[in-house]
Order: structure tokens, then C-alpha cells, then sequence
């Protein structure tokens, strides 16, 4: 049996590893919330992330923190061009299409990364992944603290955005009623497009706060994109809310079902959650009926 410290000390790392969980959930329930499509190049794109804040420090010496906001700008243009010149031109306007194009997306990015950097798994330099901190009886991971740091930063702004820019109520007012929007003078095409790259923002942030704790290679982002799901489902689809509470609740089950059951079952509690959701209830913890 452990002891409550070590308890404690899996519940809190686990809240700050679930931080940059809810950071992919968050742009995966964007774009949901809005276009009513779940993007399956969401964990391509993660992956594209990974490798972009590997490249910054391999290349330019930049660290992942310090790649932040230039990763953030470059995968919000990437994610607005790829929505208004790729992915809303080639759906014509039907839902399934766009499913289809944004899985074949996938299946592009993914073998392009493949193609690029074979299979092998690779990771940032140094020992700053291994930083600990001491807090009481507890040592947390100095990476992870940062992180949790900025995601609920990044998660405040992005709800800011929502609830107080004009921007914001433009997304709001089309994910509402997109015909009613488009008669006050608001460009649908472009509000898809503008979410679209702030779901892919937010997988630049959470590409930047993962990699220092975390591996890369060109099939990784399927793995998050499955807790992303998870966390999306149980905090309720389209809700910013939910993503973030859900995020940090599993990362609590991950890292409490790592410590009793092993890292190989570590996992098992997020999936187990994810029936019991489904089962229970489908609209998640803050999800509205349809």
C-alpha cells in the first residue's frame, strides 16, 4: 500500500500533465463546437507540432518555452490556410466530406513525417525533462509545473477571446446559428477558418509544454489524440469548460492508475471512464442535448 504522500504527489503530477492534455482537447472541441465535425488530422497536426519545437531547438537553439509564441502564430496561419484553402473548398459544404478530407489529411501528414524522419522515436536534449522540484514531501517535475502554468494561462485567454472579443462572439454567433450569422454580415468561411487555426494554436502550445517530458515520432500524436477524444466526450462536445475540467480529471486517472496498476495499464481508467460516459451520459459533464 502507498503512502498518502506518494498519493498525493501522483494526484498533483497527474493534474499537471492533464494541463497540457486539455490543451489538445481544447482545439479538438473548437473546431467541433463550431464546424460539427471531429478533425481527424488532429493528431497528425499534433505530431507536425512535435517535430516543428524539436526542430527550433535542434536547429535555431530555441527552446521549447521559448518557441511558444512563434509556433503558435506559424500553426494558426497553417491551420487557417489549411481550413480556407483545403479542407472547406474540397468538402463543398457537406459534413461527411469533410471528415473524409481531414482523415485523408492525416494519412498525408502522417507518411510525409514517416517518409521524413523514418520511425524513429526521438526526444530533446539534456536533462531539463528530469528537473524536480520539492514541495514538502512531495517532488514534482519542474517541466510539468510550467506547463500547467501556462495551459491554464492559454485557457483563460482563449475563453477571454470567447466571451469578450468581437471575434469571439463572431465564433460563438456561427456555431449558434450559422445562416443567422451570415445574415448580420459575418463570413462563415472565415470564422471556420479563424477556428480552425486557433484549435491548431493551441496544439503548437501543447506541442511546446508536452516534448520536454514526452518522446516524439511520426505515429505519437494518435495516442494523444485518443485521451483528447476521451476528454472531449466526458467534459461535453464543443464545451471549453468541460475540455479543461475533463483534461485535468484524467490526468488524475492516468497517473493514479499508473501508480497502482503499472504504466503498461496506466491507461485503462481513461478508456474504462470514456464507456461509463458514453453509457451514462452521452452529453458529458457540460455538453448540451441537441
Amino acid at each position: 500500500m502507498y503512502s498518502p504522500a506518494i498519493v498525493a504527489e501522483a494526484m498533483v503530477n497527474g493534474l499537471m500533465t492533464g494541463a497540457a492534455y486539455a490543451l489538445v482537447a481544447l482545439g479538438l472541441t473548437l473546431v467541433y463546437g463550431v464546424l460539427h465535425i471531429v478533425n481527424f488530422a488532429h493528431g497528425a497536426l499534433l505530431t507536425c507540432a512535435m517535430f516543428a519545437v524539436l526542430g527550433m531547438e535542434m536547429l535555431l537553439g530555441i527552446g521549447p518555452y521559448a518557441s511558444i509564441l512563434p509556433l503558435a502564430v506559424l500553426f494558426y496561419a497553417l491551420g487557417y490556410a489549411l481550413q480556407r484553402y483545403v479542407i472547406g473548398p474540397s468538402s463543398h459544404g457537406e459534413d461527411r466530406n469533410t471528415l473524409l478530407v481531414t482523415l485523408g489529411l492525416s494519412i498525408i501528414l502522417e507518411n510525409a513525417l514517416l517518409a521524413a524522419f523514418r520511425s524513429d522515436t526521438r526526444s530533446l536534449g539534456g536533462d531539463a525533462g528530469f528537473d524536480v522540484v520539492e514541495l514538502g514531501p512531495m517532488l514534482l517535475s519542474r517541466p510539468r509545473m510550467i506547463g500547467f502554468a501556462v495551459a491554464l494561462l492559454v485557457a483563460a485567454l482563449l475563453w477571454l477571446l470567447l466571451a469578450r472579443s468581437d471575434t469571439g462572439r463572431a465564433i460563438r454567433a456561427v456555431a449558434k446559428e450559422r445562416f443567422g450569422a451570415q445574415l448580420v454580415g459575418i463570413d462563415p468561411r472565415h470564422i471556420f477558418a479563424v477556428t480552425f487555426g486557433i484549435g491548431c494554436a493551441c496544439l503548437a502550445v501543447a506541442a511546446c509544454l508536452l516534448l520536454p517530458t514526452f518522446y516524439v515520432n511520426p505515429r505519437v500524436g494518435n495516442a494523444f489524440v485518443l485521451v483528447a477524444f476521451t476528454i472531449v466526450v466526458l467534459g461535453g462536445m464543443g464545451s471549453v469548460t468541460g475540455a479543461l475540467l475533463g483534461g485535468l480529471f484524467i490526468g488524475v486517472v492516468e497517473s493514479l492508475g499508473g501508480l497502482f496498476l503499472g504504466e503498461s495499464l496506466g491507461q485503462l481508467g481513461i478508456f474504462l471512464i470514456f464507456i461509463l460516459v458514453l453509457l451514462l451520459r452521452p452529453t458529458g459533464l457540460f455538453g448540451a442535448r441537441a
